[in-house]
């Protein structure tokens, strides 16, 4: 079928699959993204019941480093305002691609549908 069909809507077609799957990567990091938020939140809701001169252990890559309180929750606070403007900035992405889709996907259809009468 897709012999029949004219270059201009064969492209259409390839563009069309090509943002649903960048749709799919982007839902995918933005799940990824969710699960760290909340164990960011996880953690810093744990430091704050701790007292004040706790001893508190922070990995670094491969090592794990002695640290305090107030300095691994402030570490904690950026690292979720860093992961909340990622995922705004993925949001936004996901509804520029969304509307592009559907837009294609009209365009699409309107082919067919003036090639079918």
């Amino acid at each position: 079928m897709t012999a029949e069909l004219p270059p201009q809507v064969q492209n259409q077609i390839a563009q069309l699959q090509q943002i649903q799957q960048q749709i799919q990567a982007l839902a995918m990091q933005k799940s990824q993204i969710e699960a760290m938020q909340k164990e960011s939140k996880m953690a810093l809701d744990e430091l704050e019941r701790l007292a004040d001169d706790a001893v508190v252990y922070r990995n670094v890559g491969e090592l794990v480093i002695k640290t305090n309180k107030g300095e691994s929750i402030t570490k904690l606070k950026d690292r979720e305002e860093t992961l909340s403007l990622r995922l705004q900035s993925i949001s936004r992405q996901e509804e520029r691609l969304t509307s592009r889709f559907k837009q294609l996907q009209e365009q699409i259809q309107q082919a067919l549908g003036t090639r079918a009468q």
